[in-house]
């Protein structure tokens, strides 16, 4: 009874095993095949390794579909765009108790044209979220007009601060210039998604 107790114990422990390195397997396979939808779509972005990073957890969903990674790519361009504003938001309160003027102007301004960029990523989201076959040329001139908008926002926020040096006018650049790549890449896959036609919308 012995013996037969141990190869049984021997038989499932192979088993598990062998379980396990094919659960291992597939995990690397589809870790693979998401590294590889990610790069295709960052492939007609100016910013690939941003793009890949930043849009590389919506691989599984996004697949082959050039909708969903324009959908996926103005979403997270609103994330950063908030962020930015924050920031933004946080350094001016800090000018204001100390009752320094040096970027106040500036600051208000980016402020308000990251206000407007927030505004027009919205309309853009809309737009993709209700694509329609009759009306997509339509769309899709919509949703140029508005990223371009929101491209140029974030560009106008950046010649506040021409000529101007220091530690916290470096972080605000690089903070906004973050924003302006994530924006051109939102842009660019939004092109895609014209380039590819109405096919596109029914693209798994």
């Amino acid at each position: 009874m012995e013996n037969h107790g141990t190869q049984y114990n021997s038989t499932l422990s192979l088993i598990l095993v062998a379980i396990f390195f094919m659960t291992m397997a597939s995990s690397q396979l589809s870790a693979a095949n998401d590294d590889k939808y990610v790069r295709q779509a960052c492939a007609v972005t100016r910013y690939r390794s941003l793009c890949i990073r930043s849009l590389s957890p919506f691989s599984d969903a996004a697949k082959t579909s050039p909708s969903r990674w324009a959908r996926a790519g103005v979403s997270v361009t609103i994330t950063e765009a908030k962020s930015a504003v924050q920031y933004l938001i946080k350094l001016k309160r800090q000018e204001n108790r100390a009752r320094g003027a040096r970027n106040s102007a500036a600051l208000s301004d980016c402020i308000e044209c990251f206000g407007n960029a927030i505004d027009e990523l919205h309309k853009s989201l809309g737009i993709l979220r209700n694509l329609n076959r009759r009306t997509f040329g339509t769309q899709m001139g919509d949703l140029n007009t508005w990223l371009s908008a929101a491209l140029t926002d974030a560009d106008t926020c950046l010649d506040g601060f021409e000529g101007q040096k220091g530690r916290e006018v470096r972080r605000i650049r690089s903070r906004v210039s973050r924003a302006s790549c994530v924006t051109s890449n939102s842009l660019a896959l939004a092109n895609k998604l014209a380039s590819t036609g109405l096919r596109a919308i029914d693209m798994p």
